[in-house]
């Protein structure tokens, strides 16, 4: 290496070095100004945090004359583009959920908290946040420089724009989510005319607020104190997991390079101790101190130390994702021999399999027949026996239509009181009482089989099927 290129590295390392010194893990007593800087996981990171984009836009998708995905809570409905979900499909719901928290777990088991630094709404917000601080005010150095700074008009400008964009955001955050539960369009206009439902302005309120003071001033402390994630993933840890890591063999003993020094000396191991890995880290944590609760597996560290591995031309790697056997030289276990990868797998295609089979089987309308057991048949003048059916229809189409009962049984079989079509409206129940005569002759037993054919008048296509029992004398 040249003399020219030595001291270009030695400034380059003496800048990091002094700029280390402000870093510490921060119990929250101040505000931690991480180090922004470009790599491929930050990259990652932006790309991940985009899937929130869809928060925001899916609201405004129109489908078939009305919002595409609304949880209309009032009406006991929920619309998903084609599909409407009541109250008895929560069976539904709770695969879901099911599904969604095995998928958490499981990813944890392999990957570690890698939800909690590509994909959690906090860690999405808040890089929002300080990518905004981080353009009005730069990088820590400044911002802290800032914040001890005496309040003039440089100052005022520059955190009232600050503190303007977040609430923005929080405001846009707020009216947002209460779209998903009401029209969003009427909702705008209904915030602007101050005629929005108290429901909507407390919503709105507590999501400015929350959205503000989480993402704005708690930012790390939400992971460490408030959620309940960072407290339990330890459970779900193995020794396979795989978590960014720091590479003790290889690093230690640390030591940092000096002015004249050979950077191919063996003195010391790969770690100058230049603390890029903590100013990078979003929740302030050492990776080189282990695994700790803060660490939210974002990757920020690789890419800080990967980038003075390149100025000292020392090999990619000290700290990498990796896990606790390989950084021991032990063999790695294939997913498919780990009990915990394997029960998670198995939880997940059980709950999968529910939900496409509801989603498949999920009709527009449903029927419940319920026989009147008092009396349990009636013998007519005629020598025919009648019984008593409710017809129940359950109507989980988004408009009110009318539909046409009829029954299927036994030769002579004859209906009455279905003879007209009746109103069922949507998201309810609609109930309608018919009878059912059937000619003595034709019963072949004290009970047979008759199925209740209901269909819309409005759509032919659209029909269900009971199956109940019709009941006689004894022969």
């Amino acid at each position: 290496m040249s003399n020219s290129d030595q001291s270009l590295q030695n400034a380059t390392l003496s800048d990091l070095y002094e700029e280390a010194g402000h870093w510490h893990v921060n119990t929250g007593g101040e505000t931690i100004h991480a180090k922004r800087i470009s790599g491929r996981f930050r990259r990652l990171k932006w790309m991940t945090s985009s899937i929130w984009l869809l928060f925001f836009l899916l609201p405004y998708l129109r489908w078939e004359g009305r919002q595409a995905i609304l949880f209309d809570i009032p009406s006991r409905q929920f619309h998903v583009f084609g599909l409407t979900f009541l109250p008895q499909d929560v069976w539904m719901l709770a695969l879901v959920l099911l599904f969604l928290a095995i998928v958490l777990i499981g990813v944890t088991v392999i990957a570690g908290r890698v939800f909690c630094g590509y994909f959690c709404f906090q860690t999405a917000w808040t890089d929002v946040f300080t990518w905004i601080e981080d353009k009005l005010e730069g990088p820590p150095a400044k911002r802290r420089k800032l914040d001890k700074a005496p309040w003039d008009a440089t100052k005022i400008r520059i955190k009232f724009t600050k503190h303007f964009l977040w609430l923005l955001i929080a405001v846009l955050t707020g009216v947002t989510f209460a779209g998903w539960f009401t029209d969003i369009y009427r909702l705008w206009i209904d915030f602007f005319t101050l005629q929005a439902h108290p429901a909507a302005w407390v919503t709105l309120g507590l999501f400015i607020a929350g959205t503000y003071i989480l993402a704005g001033f708690m930012r790390e402390q939400t992971c460490f104190w408030l959620c309940p994630y960072a407290r339990i993933q330890g459970v779900m840890y193995d020794p396979e997991t795989i978590l960014p890591t720091y590479d003790v063999k290889r690093g230690e003993p640390r030591g940092r390079l000096k002015k004249g020094a050979s950077v191919t000396e063996d003195e010391f191991g790969d770690c100058v101790d230049c603390n890029q890995c903590v100013a990078v880290c979003p929740t302030g944590i050492d990776i080189r101190n282990g695994q700790q609760e803060g660490c939210i597996t974002c990757g920020l560290c690789i890419d800080a130390c990967d980038q003075v591995m390149d100025k000292i031309k020392r090999p990619h790697g000290l700290i990498r994702y990796a896990s606790l056997d390989e950084i021991e030289g032990k063999p790695r276990i294939p997913l498919f021999k780990r009990p915990k990868v394997l029960v998670s797998m198995g939880i997940m295609t059980v709950a999968l399999v529910g939900i496409i089979y509801g989603i498949a089987n999920i009709a527009g309308i449903e029927l419940k027949v319920l026989h009147d057991r008092q009396p349990l048949f009636v013998l007519q003048s005629d020598g025919s026996i009648q019984n008593k059916y409710q017809i129940k229809v359950l109507n989980k189409t988004d408009k009110d239509i009318h539909v046409r009962v009829t029954v299927e049984g036994p030769d002579g079989l004859k209906v009455i009181g279905a003879e007209k079509p009746f109103l069922a409206r949507n998201g309810q129940i609609s109930a309608h009482t018919i009878f059912v005569r059937i000619p003595r002759k034709s019963l072949t037993g004290e009970r047979i089989p008759v199925t209740f054919v209901v269909a819309a008048e409005e759509q032919p296509t659209l029909t269900t099927s009971y199956e109940s029992m019709f009941f006689g004398p004894r022969h």
